[in-house]
């Protein structure tokens, strides 16, 4: 029954980003800019891809952790979601560095629609990220205590499929935002 209920979860949370999704695609016009900065003036898609493969890095990390159940290596488990959290936050990192760039050059959410779902859209995706990071330390920490119990393994594949949807959820903003955006 829990599957099912992350499954519930999964596709609210598709949802969501659909609509970020669509409202994004609905102001990203030069009038909705309301003589602020233009999407291209405000995206960086190097920056955005150092991004990418940061937190491909951090699902591959992930990845490997699997590989330390199917081996029922507890230590190989929680140093894969150690790597795949330090990848994460490094992720948030440059993010949260990309806002306070913005922000300084005066690119902040009440300049205009355009900028409002920018940072809105991001951030969702950045807020996501957060929660997928505690949700590691947590499962760290009950693989450490618990073992390999149904309820840990369970949690940890659906952990799994939660992280590599914030990578397609990131690629799909990566494409649509920062390179779409950049080379208007």
């Amino acid at each position: 029954m829990h599957t099912l209920g992350f499954w519930l979860y999964m596709m609210s949370d598709a949802l969501i980003f659909a609509a970020l999704f669509a409202a994004y695609a609905v102001l990203d016009h030069p009038y909705n800019a309301a003589g602020g900065p233009q999407i291209r003036d405000v995206v960086h898609p190097a920056g955005a891809f150092i991004q990418t493969i940061i937190l491909f890095t951090s699902v591959f990390t992930y990845s490997l952790s699997m590989v330390g159940l199917k081996a029922g290596n507890r230590a190989f488990v929680i140093g894969g979601l150690l790597a795949a959290v330090v990848f994460g936050a490094a992720f948030l990192g440059l993010e949260l560095r990309d806002f306070a760039r913005l922000f300084a050059e005066g690119a902040t959410p009440d300049r205009s629609g355009l900028l409002s779902i920018f940072f809105v859209l991001v951030a969702a995706h950045g807020v996501h990220m957060v929660f997928g990071i505690l949700w590691m330390l947590v499962m760290m920490v009950q693989v450490a205590v618990k073992g390999f119990t149904t309820a840990v393994v369970t949690r940890l594949l659906n952990l799994r499929i939660f992280w590599m949807f914030q990578a397609s959820i990131w690629v799909c903003i990566f494409v649509f935002v920062y390179l779409n955006g950049a080379y208007r």
